[in-house]
């Protein structure tokens, strides 16, 4: 089986862009391409934002908890994350306008659910 690439669609490429500025901002955060060829974002191991295309269309996930999720769900744009979603993962609807500064938010969250407390510290430091 060969290795996939990752995103090469135009949007894909732009959405990946985006996140990677998001992703640049935290500490300690690695991009890998996993076995089916989606762009994962990890924090020491565990991963936080995972992205794919189904055909040439984007998709993007990322950890959340059940009561957030549940929140999401309702207020409408995403969706529950296919195989995960059961812990809490959430999609996009990509064929909706993104919030982009929504979204930074939730990735942040994300990026905080998966660190280790010592990289929480450093993100949001206690006052």
């Amino acid at each position: 089986m060969e290795p996939r690439e990752g995103m090469t669609s135009p949007e894909g490429l732009e959405m990946l862009e985006r996140v990677r500025r998001i992703c640049s901002a935290l500490p300690e955060v690695e991009e890998i391409i996993d076995g089916f060829g989606h762009n994962t974002f990890k924090v020491k191991g565990k991963s936080f934002v995972i992205m794919g295309e189904n055909g040439k269309v984007p998709g993007l996930s990322f950890k959340s908890d059940r009561e957030t999720q549940d929140i999401l769900l309702q207020q409408g744009g995403f969706m529950k994350t296919p195989y995960i979603g059961h812990h809490g993962w959430v999609s996009i609807k990509t064929d909706e306008t993104l919030d982009w500064d929504e979204l930074g938010d939730l990735i942040e969250e994300a990026y905080l659910r998966a660190a280790p407390k010592r990289l929480v510290k450093q993100v949001k430091p206690q006052t």
